[in-house]
């Protein structure tokens, strides 16, 4: 017995799924980056909320005005 497949092949089909896993990819990166951005704009905010407060503030936080960008990003580098 024979097979015989009334679909024709032409290459656009495989081009179609390629273009659609490149897109999927360059969305997944930009969300990805979206979401690390977020994170460093909490972090910037954070840092601008503590270089607004008076040194008698930063002290009664154990904080000297030099440390806050060290202390809010103490996670991510080691100096």
């Amino acid at each position: 017995m024979a097979y015989h497949s009334t679909e024709f092949d032409s290459g656009l089909g495989r081009f179609a799924h390629n273009l659609f896993g490149a897109l999927r990819g360059v969305l997944s990166s930009i969300v990805k980056t979206m979401i690390v951005s977020s994170s460093y704009m909490g972090r910037v905010r954070k840092v601008q909320a503590l270089q607004a407060k008076t040194d008698e503030e930063l002290a009664a936080m154990n904080i000297k005005r030099d440390d806050i960008v060290h202390v809010v990003f103490h996670d991510l580098y080691y100096v």
